[in-house]
C-alpha cells in the first residue's frame, strides 16, 4: 500500500479567492475563522435535512441547476469533507466534488494512529523547540477529542517500545512519562514498564538474547476511511451537494467590478462515469486536494510557484501473528533513524511507514526499495 501526502501548504482566504487547505491547516483555519464564518441560519440546523443521503443522480441535478453556491470544495478527503460539513451546517449553500471516490487517497492509507508524536516531543526537548512542543500539545488534545466524539471509530491502543540496552530503559522511561505529562488530563492511561519475559509473551519474535525489557504507552487507533465517509454522508444529509467521480478540469473566473481584477468564480466539472461536463459556480472555492494542491493552483495561475512537497509513505500488510490483537509495537532503532510501527488492524498487522520525497501520481504504488527497507527492519 502506498500513499502520498502533502507536507507543506498554505491558506489563502478572501472573497472570490482560491482557498487552499492542507490537512494540518484545517484545524487552525476553522478556529481562527469561527467568528467570521458564523451564520445565524446555522441555528436552525438542529436536524439533518435528509434522513437518507440523496442519490448521486439527485446530487448531480443540484450541482447543475444551482445558479451559484456559497462554497465549492474540491477534494473529498477528510479535509474537504470536513470543510463541506462545517460550511453547510453554518447555513452556507455548499458543493463538494471528488475526482475519485471518497477517501480513496491519503485519507484511507494512514498508519491508523491518532497520536501526539513521541519523536516530535523528543525533538522539542533536545532542541528546545517550542513550536514542536506546541504541535505535540495540540495533537494530544485533538487525539482526546476524536476519541470522545467518535468512539465507534476510535479506541486507545497500547504500544510497546522494546529496550535493548540497560541505559535506554531510564532514558526512554523519562521521555514516555513526559509524553503522559504533556497530555495532562487527556492522558489515556499511564505508561508502564514490562519485564523481558512479559514483553516476549506479547511479541515472541523479538531478539531474546539482546532484549532488556519494554515500555508500554498509550495512543489512539482510528478508522480513517470510515470517518471520512461518515463526514461526507453527513454533509450530504444536511444539504450539501456532494458527488464523487467528478473531476475539475478548469476553474471559472469573472471580473470583480470593484477592483477590475479576475477572481475565481467556480469550476468546470466532468462526470468521469459519463464524460458529461458542466459548470458549478460559487462565491468561494476551496482547494482541499492534498498532494494535488499545486495542480489546482496552476489552473488559477499557470505561473504559480509550487508550494507542496509530496512525501510518499508505504505500509506492508503481514500476517496477524506478527502482533497481538490488542497491542502495537514501535521500533525506533531502524538503520536510518526512521520509526517503524507494527500495528494490529482487522486481524492482520500493518508495518510501516516510510517517508520519502516522491513525484505526484494519481495511483501511487510502493517502490521495491521501500518494501525491502521495511522487510529488512522487520528481520
Amino acid at each position: 500500500m502506498a500513499f502520498q501526502r502533502a507536507v507543506k501548504g498554505t491558506v489563502l482566504v478572501g472573497g472570490g479567492a482560491l482557498a487552499i487547505l492542507g490537512l494540518s491547516q484545517f484545524t487552525h483555519y476553522r478556529r481562527k475563522q469561527v467568528n467570521l464564518a458564523y451564520v445565524e441560519a446555522a441555528e436552525y440546523f438542529t436536524e439533518p435535512v435528509n434522513r437518507e443521503p440523496p442519490s448521486r443522480e439527485a446530487q448531480l441535478l443540484t450541482l447543475k441547476n444551482t445558479s451559484e453556491f456559497d462554497i465549492l470544495v474540491i477534494g473529498g478527503g477528510a479535509t474537504g469533507s470536513g470543510c463541506a460539513l462545517d460550511a453547510v451546517t453554518r447555513g452556507l449553500k455548499t458543493a463538494l466534488v471528488e475526482r475519485d471516490d471518497f477517501s480513496s487517497g491519503t485519507s484511507s492509507r494512514s498508519t491508523k494512529l491518532i497520536h501526539g508524536g513521541v519523536r516530535y516531543l523528543q525533538k522539542a526537548i533536545m532542541k528546545l523547540d517550542i513550536e514542536q512542543y506546541r504541535m505535540v500539545k495540540e495533537a494530544l488534545h485533538e487525539r482526546a477529542n476524536l476519541l470522545e466524539i467518535a468512539p465507534h471509530l476510535s479506541a486507545p491502543l497500547p504500544i510497546m517500545l522494546p529496550i535493548y540496552k540497560w541505559w535506554q530503559l531510564p532514558y526512554y522511561w523519562v521521555g514516555i512519562k513526559l509524553y503522559d505529562l504533556v497530555a495532562g488530563s487527556n492522558c489515556l492511561k499511564s505508561s508502564y514498564v514490562l519485564s523481558k519475559s512479559r514483553a516476549l509473551e506479547h511479541f515472541p519474535m523479538l531478539q531474546k538474547d539482546k532484549l532488556v525489557g519494554a515500555i508500554v504507552y498509550y495512543d489512539g487507533q482510528h478508522n480513517d476511511a470510515r470517518m471520512n465517509l461518515a463526514i461526507a454522508l453527513t454533509a450530504a444529509r444536511y444539504g450539501a451537494a456532494t458527488a464523487n467521480y467528478m473531476e475539475v478540469v478548469s476553474l471559472l473566473k469573472k471580473t470583480d467590478p470593484q477592483t477590475g481584477k479576475e477572481c475565481v468564480s467556480g469550476a468546470r466539472c466532468k462526470d468521469v462515469l459519463t464524460g458529461q461536463e458542466f459548470d458549478v459556480r460559487a462565491k468561494c472555492v476551496i482547494n482541499a486536494t492534498g498532494p494535488f494542491t499545486d495542480s489546482v493552483r496552476k489552473m488559477d495561475d499557470k505561473n504559480a510557484a509550487a508550494i507542496c512537497q509530496p512525501s510518499a509513505g508505504v505500509h506492508i500488510v503481514m500476517p496477524g501473528y506478527y502482533s497481538p490483537e490488542s497491542m502495537g509495537l514501535l521500533d525506533p532503532a531502524t538503520s536510518d533513524g526512521r520509526v517503524i510501527f507494527f500495528l494490529p488492524w482487522q486481524k492482520m498487522t500493518i508495518a510501516g511507514t516510510t517517508d520519502t520525497p516522491t513525484d505526484i501520481t494519481q495511483h501511487p504504488i510502493p517502490s521495491e526499495e521501500d518494501i525491502n527497507f521495511i522487510l529488512n527492519e522487520v528481520q
